[in-house]
């Protein structure tokens, strides 16, 4: 799978940027770098003007493929679900059993994210805690509506449509498959985000994973 994986370009609106950073050292070292400035003080401390002084280059070069942090947050989140779109894909191709299957694409989507070694400038179990604190803050603007308009949330939407198919075949009865496989998605970010910093609001633990709670949410919300 790593092969394949490695095979793909991974596809962003270009609306989101004003010049591909895949086309470019310097734009791979901004995707690079971000993450992990993001990382380390939080998304609302970051600026253009640090991430300059981190990778030792100027302010005005950063904005020659972002207009703004916002935007740039966007694309993030967009290549991270453009990623798990991938493995979701690859790993459920070639299984026949339609509950198997939906475990599986639970699984993907619910895990905690090691790194691939694959993408060399992007550090994956990084980004994976960045969406989880910080991905709400893409939809959650004024500009939401003009934005999905414009198709900056294709990808994650189509993450969770792939979900929606795979319930209504284990039970094509259930009549919320929509808002079922949405609540998987966003809500595995949100228990992972208990589970590190609000301990006693969740059962999910060292022991209990997001991804039980839901394998067996789902098993439950599912029966015929």
């Amino acid at each position: 799978m790593n092969n394949l994986l490695l095979s793909l370009k991974i596809q962003i609106n270009d609306k989101i940027y004003v010049k591909d950073p895949e086309t470019s050292s310097l734009g791979r070292k901004i995707i690079q770098e971000s993450i992990i400035l993001i990382d380390e003080i939080g998304f609302e401390n970051f600026t253009f003007k640090k991430l300059g002084e981190r990778i030792g280059s100027n302010e005005s070069s950063i904005y020659r493929y972002f207009e703004s942090k916002h935007k740039l947050l966007v694309y993030l989140s967009s290549w991270y679900w453009s990623w798990i779109e991938y493995r979701l894909v690859f790993i459920t191709n070639n299984i026949e059993s339609p509950i198997e299957k939906l475990n599986k694409a639970i699984m993907v989507v619910t895990q905690k994210i090691e790194d691939d070694s694959q993408t060399e400038h992007i550090n994956e179990s990084i980004l994976n805690k960045i969406i989880i604190t910080e991905f709400t803050k893409t939809m959650m603007t004024k500009e939401i509506d003009t934005e999905n308009k414009e198709g900056f949330f294709l990808i994650y939407k189509r993450v969770i449509n792939r979900l929606v198919a795979m319930i209504e075949v284990v039970n094509p009865q259930y009549a919320y498959s929509k808002s079922l496989a949405s609540s998987i998605v966003e809500g595995a970010l949100h228990q992972h985000f208990l589970k590190t910093h609000l301990k006693t609001i969740t059962n999910c633990n060292e022991n209990i994973s997001p991804t039980e709670f839901y394998l067996n949410l789902v098993a439950q919300t599912l029966k015929s």
